[in-house]
């Protein structure tokens, strides 16, 4: 591919991990992702006694939603208000709305401040330029004492060689993030997580990187 080319791809792969081009994706009424609950979450947080949840990149709301079922209150967070928008109607059609609060901020500048929770996750957060070491230690500010931390992404796959390099970059492994967890945290699982996913009604095998983590009370 000519160096011109690669330039303009890239440049719009970066657009990618910015809120206007959020905010356009889901400026339409067609629903971008399943509703569903991730994998990871269902996996770690079923055992938990449900309290104060905070899920940072929650798009659409699922995550949102599953949590509020179970008897969580949660803070939907992200940086596109309509991807928040679209998230406050599902809360609304799914009976839950009265248990979440919603809350528009970008992951990498995000500061706890007063706000504390028993559980903060995201999920398929991939920030560019290694960003997800950073964002993993402003997330865990936000973890109450006792308190669980989970975060989840791709992990680098053949799987993935249709995206740009910029999007494979932003990929990892959940050992790497291992530097953003503060000293008062204990890492219980550090792994990548073989999962089956849907992409144009086909199935394809990939790796969830997989960092739960616990604050000492």
């Amino acid at each position: 591919m000519p160096g011109d080319a690669r330039q303009v791809i890239e440049g719009e792969a970066g657009e990618m991990f910015e809120p206007p081009s959020w905010d356009e994706r889901y400026l339409g009424e067609e629903k971008i992702w399943s509703g569903n609950p991730n994998a990871q979450l269902v996996a770690e947080v079923t055992r938990l006694t449900a309290g104060t949840a905070l899920d940072v990149g929650c798009g659409e709301g699922g995550d949102v939603i599953w949590l509020a079922r179970q008897g969580w209150r949660v803070t939907g967070a992200d940086f596109s208000a309509n991807g928040l928008a679209r998230a406050a109607r599902h809360a609304e059609q799914a009976g839950v709305a009265d248990q979440i609060d919603w809350w528009q901020v970008d992951a990498r500048t995000f500061a706890a401040g007063e706000r504390s929770y028993d559980l903060v996750t995201t999920h398929f957060l991939h920030p560019p330029d290694g960003g997800m070491v950073e964002v993993t230690r402003r997330l865990a500010e936000a973890v109450a004492p006792g308190g669980h931390l989970l975060v989840v992404g791709h992990a680098p796959s053949e799987a993935f060689t249709h995206l740009t390099a910029s999007h494979r970059a932003a990929m990892f492994v959940a050992a790497e993030l291992l530097p953003g967890l503060p000293d008062d945290f204990e890492a219980l699982v550090v792994e990548q997580r073989p999962r089956t996913a849907a992409r144009n009604e086909t199935t394809v095998d990939v790796h969830d990187s997989t960092l739960f983590a616990r604050r000492r009370a």
